[in-house]
């Protein structure tokens, strides 16, 4: 008997520890034109803490970077994007971006403020038949783990401008969701990196972040 119970022990183990292997990894895109591309350095660990602690996502603990025209593109299902400033895509970089949300990628852009006008143009270099749509209040993205029934919630005032959730919609299927006047890439990094930030708005902020993950990985 000592035996049976040991091998179950054993089994056990193995069996959770193969749980327990994480299965996907969250990246940041890295662009060419100058813009931060590298802010909010501490938001996507924070938010794959967060996926995987109420999701049970299976993520690895750290992000990793990933270039625009890279084939490594296609090894992530969901790829942040952020900055403040320029945004420049190679003819390369607008072909492999293509391929890679109409073939189930999902990219989330975030506006830290001052890259709407950069990554608008190139974004329709992307899908020049496609145009940004404001999400509707109820579209799915917003009721998922976590309710928002008033849409994204406000990080950071900027222009003190609501917040506003875009999409590009390819063939019914949402491949991009792009963030402004709310920011929350801001709202994922660690706590006391902005001195207004509440526990509150962060936790708001990683809500929203874990829909957008969920919805990503399961529509």
């Amino acid at each position: 008997m000592k035996y049976k119970a040991l091998y179950i022990c054993i089994l056990g183990l193995l069996l959770s520890s193969y749980r327990l292997t994480p299965t996907y990894t969250l990246a940041r895109l890295k662009y060419n034109g100058g813009g931060d591309w590298y802010g909010d350095r501490t938001a996507l660990p924070n938010l794959i803490k967060f996926c995987n602690q109420t999701l049970k996502t299976n993520f690895m603990p750290e992000d990793e970077t990933v270039e625009v025209g890279s084939a490594e593109l296609f090894n992530y299902p969901f790829v942040f994007m952020t900055g403040h400033g320029n945004v420049i895509f190679s003819d390369q970089d607008v072909r492999n971006l293509r391929k890679y949300l109409t073939g189930g990628g999902f990219l989330h852009i975030c506006d830290n403020y001052g890259l709407d006008k950069f990554i608008r143009p190139q974004m329709k270099r992307v899908f020049p038949e496609l145009d940004f749509v404001e999400l509707p209040l109820n579209h799915p993205i917003y009721h998922q783990k976590f309710d928002f029934p008033n849409g994204l919630p406000k990080i950071h005032e900027h222009d003190n401008k609501r917040p506003q959730g875009f999409g590009i919609v390819y063939k019914g299927r949402l491949v991009c969701f792009y963030d402004v006047e709310c920011d929350l890439g801001n709202g994922w990094e660690d706590a006391g990196t902005y001195a207004g930030d509440s526990p509150e708005v962060r936790s708001k902020a990683l809500q929203m972040g874990a829909n957008l993950v969920q919805y990503a990985l399961t529509q």
